[in-house]
């Protein structure tokens, strides 16, 4: 049985609904605009009549500030719709939900859908609701959902069939080379596509699309950095101060013996580090075959001992998925910062974010075609990141927000962390036959498919409605518990080796943990069934990790998280 409940907040309390209506008078031009109410909605099957009831005033409401009802509100003469996310996109509120009722039952996890309403009240012709429900539902995560009751949350399974196996791709010339790219929506371009054709001629069999998934997401600009390896053969320099530090960098290539080394972004943001550790000034910097984040040896006062602790940076770009998907993708920013230095054993403490937007009050007529109107992508993106932010509890002590028309195309979203862990903590060793990996973290699904990729493709009108599955969605409680975990030292120290589910997902997270070994994705843990192999293989989050371990350290390893200990987390072992 299907349980709901509606859940609005009082009057003075609803600040959410405000806030739209406001936007929709101000952003829309909605004049006739009298009032927004907003109700989340809940369906819950898999419980007992009286554990929904104990759930409502706990779980899905706060009796002081919300006004709760079982059936439809009565919402008269306003206009009514409902929003809910697309099949196989994480649905946080949903997903909670789910865990506290398990919290309470200590039994099995419900099934839980949530929607959204909006009833606008008002003067509103239909073209008018067209451009508010095209304002409000951003087609890459969510669609209109019906206001029917449901008679069951249980959904039809597709039998995922055999990977395939692309046949005749050998033989593709040009031009269908080029349609084979673009009807797989591949970032490689035609160059990469001819030189995999050579590498599986010589091979003697014609790829999977795994395969080339996989290929593609290590060639892509996010993986690859192909834009800043670009051979910069013909510089033109105006201002002053920008030609005296390309000077510099040129003076500094040749004092280094780099002069037959191409000229290039890539170049000219490492050379410093390397003029640096080439005249003995860099030298607490930790180098080895495990690569998380920067890391720097430091000595630490801690209590008045004076401890050896290691130092981490780490900065992301999630220009693309905050461009098409503002919440997830300036919340996996910061999850995808958190990531790497966590991959590293480390507590991230501090974080910073830099973002550049185009004019945010502009109408929405003027929104550049295929587009988020810059209101939506600001206030969409702040909001994501600071729930991310405020869930796994990091402070964010630095804030910027540039607004210049060069963002107008695409917008930047930059978040920046800092780490530490005390340096017993880490142990770092080549893994060995015998070795077992294991899985952490949350589970594997649909989004966030091809969001390395998606970085390193050219973008069309069309772009909005087609590339949602690339925007992970961030899950940060999930993410708190590994950090919780990674500040054991009893739990690091049984860690040989330990890779994030960055882009290429399990394919890369594994594969890079030793020179070679067998995946087999049939024990990848799945959020829901149906996924298939290419699915499995490449999906990508900052919740999950793949840790290597001795054979022998295993059965203790998984006991870690049930196993207490006496001492505060942060204190020396």
């Amino acid at each position: 049985m299907v349980f709901r409940v509606y859940v609005e907040k009082k009057p003075g309390f609803d600040v959410e609904a405000q806030q739209l209506a406001g936007e929709l008078r101000t952003i829309l031009g909605m004049t006739g605009l009298k009032s927004v109410r907003i109700v989340n909605r809940y369906d819950v099957e898999g419980i007992s009549e009286e554990l929904f009831a104990q759930a409502t005033p706990t779980v899905f409401s706060e009796p002081q500030v919300d006004n709760v009802s079982n059936d439809l509100p009565d919402f008269g003469d306003a206009k009514v719709f409902a929003t809910e996310f697309l099949p196989g996109q994480f649905d946080q509120r949903a997903d909670s939900a789910s865990e506290c009722i398990q919290l309470i039952s200590q039994g099995e996890r419900p099934t839980v859908r949530s929607a959204k309403l909006y009833a606008l009240d008002g003067e509103l012709t239909d073209s008018d609701m067209d451009a508010i429900k095209r304002y409000v539902i951003n087609p890459v995560e969510a669609r209109e959902a019906s206001l029917a009751v449901k008679e069951t949350l249980k959904t039809a399974v597709p039998t995922p069939g055999k990977v395939e196996v692309i046949a005749g791709f050998n033989e593709m010339d040009a031009a269908a080379g080029q349609k084979f790219i673009d009807e797989r929506g591949l970032a490689m371009d035609l160059a990469d596509l001819e030189f995999c054709q050579k590498y599986f001629a010589a091979e003697k069999r014609e790829p999977t699309i795994t395969e080339i998934k996989v290929i593609d997401t290590y060639w892509s600009d996010h993986c690859r950095h192909t834009t800043f390896g670009t051979e910069l053969d013909d510089v033109k320099i105006d201002d002053a101060t920008v030609k005296a530090a390309f000077k510099r960098y040129l003076e500094l290539r040749h004092e280094l013996g780099r002069d037959g080394k191409p000229v290039c972004l890539m170049d000219m943001g490492t050379i410093g580090a390397k003029w640096l550790k080439k005249n003995g000034i860099l030298t607490g910097l930790d180098e080895s075959e495990e690569i998380n984040a920067c890391t720097v040896k430091v000595k630490v006062d801690v209590n008045g001992e004076d401890q050896d602790w290691l130092f981490l940076f780490k900065n992301e770009t999630h220009n693309h998925p905050t461009e098409i998907e503002p919440f997830g993708g300036a919340a996996t920013c910061i999850g995808g910062c958190i990531r790497d230095p966590l991959s590293g054993r480390s507590y991230v403490y501090q974080a910073m974010r830099v973002t550049g937007a185009a004019d945010p009050t502009v109408p929405v007529a003027d929104t550049l075609e295929g587009k988020l109107p810059q209101r939506k992508l600001v206030t969409t993106a702040a909001a994501g990141y600071s729930s991310y932010g405020n869930q796994i509890g990091l402070a964010t002590g630095q804030v910027d927000e540039i607004y210049h028309p060069g963002y107008v195309a695409k917008r930047m979203e930059v978040g920046a962390v800092v780490a530490a862990t005390p340096a017993d903590h880490v142990r770092r060793e080549t893994p060995a036959p015998g070795d077992k990996i294991i899985l952490l973290g949350g589970r594997t699904g649909r989004d966030g498919i091809g969001g390395a990729t998606g970085a390193s493709k050219a973008h069309n009108v069309e772009s909005l409605e087609l590339d949602g599955a690339e925007v992970q969605k961030g899950n940060a409680p999930v993410e708190r518990k590994l950090q919780r975990l990674f500040r054991r030292g009893d739990a690091c120290r049984l860690i040989k080796r330990c890779n994030d589910f960055g882009a290429g997902g399990v394919s890369v997270a594994v594969g890079e943990l030793a020179d070679g070994l067998y995946v087999d994705l049939n024990t990848v843990p799945k959020k829901y069934e149906g996924l298939d192999g290419t699915e499995l293989a490449i999906s990508e989050s900052q919740e999950r990790m793949a840790v290597d371990v001795a054979a022998e350290d295993v059965d203790e390893f998984l006991a870690t998280p049930a196993r207490r200990t006496s001492r505060p987390p942060s204190s020396r072992p």
